[in-house]
């Protein structure tokens, strides 16, 4: 069943173009792979001003609060 599979494979391959297709996949992902990279850029970008705008909202420093007299 192996040698089988091999075999139908490699026809496939063969029949779609062979090295040319392989030559165009991988450049079609090295062009992919650069906007992601850009694209993580942003977001690591837009998290950080996310995160300062929360913690200026939310984690101000405490003042201190006036001891009441009993």
């Amino acid at each position: 069943m192996g040698v089988i599979a091999g075999i139908l494979i490699f026809l496939f391959f063969i029949w779609f173009g062979g090295g040319k297709t392989v030559k165009k996949i991988g450049e079609d992902l090295s062009e992919t792979g650069k906007k992601m990279e850009v694209m993580e850029e942003k977001i690591k970008r837009e998290k950080d001003e996310v995160w300062n705008g929360v913690k200026k909202k939310f984690f101000k420093e405490e003042k201190e609060i006036p001891k009441r007299r009993q």
